[in-house]
């Protein structure tokens, strides 16, 4: 049992991370794992087990449910601790792992722009903190206007990400997507997406965006590690420009990921 006193559910003082797995196997597992010790460096919470027992305790929860294509979540939380703020009686984390089934394969996507904007060049939009209360209410903004996810703006009116996903765009020949000091999560299948562009030669960049610029793309997808690539059809109920080169970076990611 987790504790009503474990400050994950008391102030979201944690960290969490969400993968596919596939073939019973976690995928990009050292990338996530790298990501979230990065994130608990930066919190300052110990990981109470090394990546190799991690990744034992997740073989075995796979085999025990006998899901082996399903989704994976990790969380890590600074445990129990005197009331307040102050973290320094908390000496004792909290990690669990729990496993779900793998929702069907979405064809397509359709964003609006939500009303809450990230804070640009925020240090803390770098790491997957348990507290997302902002894109939960994005989300919820979103699906009450009939969309699947919302299109997140930064307090500097650029594009950063989708609720859930990281957020590109193809222009002139480039994949683009938001840089990570305009509140973009640094997202491992982000990660994977550029390090295959740079492989095939194709341009890639970082670039900060309006979002009435994305109107004039030649087309638009989101990323994330358990839909993989998904193409954005519609923002804000205006229709995308639809580019065939998001089927061919599709299948480079599913060939990337096996």
């Amino acid at each position: 049992m987790v504790p009503i006193v474990d400050r994950g559910f008391l102030y979201g003082d944690g960290l969490f991370e969400t993968m596919r797995v596939s073939q019973g196997r976690p995928v990009w597992w050292s990338r996530h794992l790298e990501r979230l010790k990065h994130g608990a460096d930066y919190l300052k919470l110990a990981l109470p087990w090394s990546a190799d027992e991690l990744q034992r305790f997740a073989t075995k929860l796979i085999e025990q449910n006998a899901l082996p294509e399903s989704i994976l979540r990790i969380m890590l939380t600074r445990g129990s601790g005197s009331r307040g703020y102050s973290p320094k009686d908390a000496n004792c984390p909290t990690l669990a792992m729990t496993l779900h089934p793998l929702p069907p394969a979405s064809s397509a996507t359709r964003l609006v722009t939500a009303s809450l904007r990230i804070t640009a060049n925020d240090p803390l939009a770098s790491f997957k903190t348990v507290n997302k209360l902002l894109q939960v209410l994005a989300r919820a903004e979103a699906e009450a206007r009939g969309a699947n996810e919302a299109l997140l703006l930064n307090t500097d009116g650029n594009v950063a990400e989708a609720a859930a996903s990281n957020l590109f765009w193809l222009s002139n020949g480039a994949v683009c997507t938001p840089p990570v000091a305009d509140g973009a999560l640094a997202g491992v299948t982000r990660g994977v997406v550029l390090e295959i562009c740079r492989a095939r030669n194709i341009p890639a960049k970082e670039q900060s965006l309006r979002p009435e610029e994305l109107l004039r793309t030649d087309g638009v997808f989101v990323t994330n590690s358990v839909a993989g690539i998904v193409p954005v059809s519609e923002l804000d109920g205006i229709a995308l420009n639809q580019s065939p080169f998001v089927a061919e970076l599709q299948a480079a990611l599913e060939s990337a990921s096996t």
